[in-house]
């Protein structure tokens, strides 16, 4: 499952339920292009063809959103 935590734009912010293991993080999807960015601190993991403007249009949202999607990692990984 994929649960989205957020749409901003061309944008849709995601999880993997299967990522537990892993530090928090988000993946980002615009079309056919998918990037991940770790939460702690933001900073790209890869960049699935984003363009690097994109990227850091990106990084723009995840940074003033940050809060919420560590919340909502918690809410699906720490219960």
């Amino acid at each position: 499952m994929m649960p989205t935590v957020l749409r901003e734009g061309p944008y849709r912010f995601y999880f993997y339920l299967g990522d537990r293991p892993e530090p928090p993080h988000v993946h980002v999807q615009r079309d056919n292009h998918i990037a991940k960015f770790w939460l702690n601190p933001v900073a790209l993991d890869s960049s699935g063809g984003m363009r690097p403007y994109e990227i850091r249009q990106v990084e723009r949202i995840i940074e003033q959103h940050e809060a919420s999607f560590f919340r909502e990692w918690d809410v699906r990984f720490n219960d």
